[in-house]
């Protein structure tokens, strides 16, 4: 932290914070990212620094840049670049009530949508985009280092409110959100405590964007909002459509066109095969017993099964495991000692239906503790 002189805290995290910096050298403003790792387990710290040389790969002029880091007495820096510019969720607080115009929504958008691409043509997913990480470019968090599930629940997806299992369809439910704040400056879902915004997440329902906007628009919104994840469709599909591609053909030069749009999964290659160094730990502090990290903390790989219960998939995997009989017409009714398969049948979908009524009575009561302001 020698090369840096600080200038102020400017965000704060349930295991770290975000400082504005200058470098002594060249006066240069940064933004240093302090993790605290003496609350991680050995293992935790490790994939945090995994993590980090990860997030160093990822070059793009919609992302911001990683610059470099390192450890010092049990705390983990990392130096991103400073964008002076501030992020949507400001700007949108600015307009009070004034609508943005389509052409800047969209403008705003692709650049989004480019930036999502990037990274889920590598496998990763972002798990924590709102309209707080999206200034011109967006910041892209390590799991443990940006994710924490109570603190934006706005932009959840029904899969991870219904502790069901996830994947970039939930980023792609996350951009719906932001594009939907863009166009009424508003969230599409709001309520006055957690209980009741589950529930309209669960559901899916949001008022209808002003039909000043184009039927494009509207209909983008509608498809990012689908409930089943297997119905949204995903982030190249998205920058394909005809009227997000003519914003894409005035934003990237036809080599950065061919480049981005020439491959979807990084041409075949992992990602992991050139990573730098990991940061070079320091001398771990006295070792004392670490408290263990509470669900959905930034600190700890995200599990919705620890925020929200069991997933309901558990039970049918371990059911589904049991070997079936196959069915044959005009079945004899079981000798004893058989095996009922019929009934195992009934058995199994009243467990489903028992299981899921009381994870989504968990949910409720977890939530409705919580309040949004």
């Amino acid at each position: 932290m020698n090369k840096y002189t600080r200038i102020r805290q400017i965000g704060e995290g349930a295991f770290g914070k975000a400082v504005l910096v200058r470098r002594k050298d060249s006066s240069v403003q940064c933004v240093i990212k302090e993790i605290n790792t003496t609350k991680m387990s050995p293992k935790e710290r490790e994939e945090s620094r995994k993590e980090v040389a990860v997030l160093a790969q990822l070059k793009h002029p919609n992302i911001v840049s990683y610059i470099e880091s390192f450890e010092e007495r049990g705390t983990l820096y990392i130096v991103m670049n400073y964008c002076s510019g501030g992020d949507l969720y400001s700007k949108i607080n600015e307009r009070r009530g004034q609508l943005f115009s389509e052409d800047q929504i969209l403008n705003w958008f692709v650049q989004l949508c480019l930036a999502i691409k990037h990274i889920h043509d590598r496998k990763i997913l972002h798990r924590d985009i709102k309209s707080q990480k999206f200034p011109r470019k967006i910041s892209f968090g390590t799991v443990q280092l940006a994710h924490t599930c109570i603190g934006t629940p706005y932009y959840l997806s029904p899969e991870i409110v219904e502790n069901m299992p996830y994947n970039n369809k939930s980023d792609i439910w996350s951009m719906g959100c932001v594009l939907y704040e863009l166009t009424t400056l508003k969230h599409a879902f709001e309520a006055g405590n957690m209980k009741n915004l589950v529930l309209k997440i669960i559901r899916g329902n949001y008022p209808p964007v002003s039909p000043q906007f184009s039927y494009d628009l509207r209909g983008l919104i509608a498809q990012l909002f689908k409930r089943n994840p297997r119905d949204r469709p995903n982030v190249n599909a998205i920058l394909r459509k005809n009227f997000i591609m003519q914003r894409v053909r005035k934003l990237l030069s036809d080599q950065d066109l061919a480049d981005e749009f020439s491959h979807t999964v990084m041409h075949g290659h992992k990602i992991a095969k050139a990573l730098p160094p990991a940061p070079k730990p320091s001398a771990d502090p006295a070792r004392k017993p670490a408290p263990g990290p509470r669900p959905g903390s930034a600190n700890k790989r995200y599990d919705p099964a620890a925020v929200y219960g069991a997933p309901l998939n558990s039970a049918r995997r371990s059911l589904g495991d049991q070997k079936k009989r196959p069915s044959t017409p005009g079945r004899p009714v079981p000798v004893p000692g058989q095996v009922d398969w019929e009934k195992k049948k009934k058995e199994r979908q009243e467990l489903e239906q028992r299981r899921r009524a009381e994870m989504r009575k968990r949910v409720i009561d977890m939530a409705s503790s919580q309040s949004i302001v």
